[in-house]
């Protein structure tokens, strides 16, 4: 898969996946989640030598903002379910990983982006994170 939010680094046995979707505060999108799935779905369990994984967001401001919510302007409730259920099967995915996924948390990491970091194994956070479920 060509990555387009993604930016993947591994150094030795350790990738890097970066959200790098800083102008939008790295909100998850359609495109990202996609990237997301194939990431540790498929690309990830096939890497040989894999120790680890980071996972953070672009910029210092946000981890991830939550979820692109100029998407849900043109969604149905069906639609919006389906959206959560893709998005809950990521952060699944990463649970069950079977190598250590850490969250670097740099800024807000809010409604999924913080349901995101929590579905790491370890969260490490800068002195600026914030995290918070605001459609709670």
């Amino acid at each position: 898969m060509n990555y387009e939010n993604l930016l993947i680094r591994d150094n030795e046995g350790i990738i890097t996946v970066t959200i790098n979707r800083e102008g939008s505060l790295n909100a998850l999108n359609s495109r990202t989640m996609l990237e997301l799935r194939h990431f540790f779905g498929e690309d990830a369990p096939r890497r040989s030598g894999l120790r680890g994984i980071i996972l953070t967001g672009a910029g210092e401001k946000a981890f991830v903002a939550g979820a692109d919510i100029k998407e849900f302007l043109a969604l149905d409730a069906a639609q919006g379910q389906a959206m959560a259920q893709r998005g809950h099967d990521i952060f699944f995915s990463i649970e069950r990983f079977p190598k250590p996924v850490v969250a670097a948390i740099n800024g807000f990491a809010l409604g999924g982006g913080c349901e995101l970091a929590m579905a790491c194994h370890l969260r490490v956070a800068t002195e600026n994170a914030r995290f918070g479920q605001p459609e709670v």
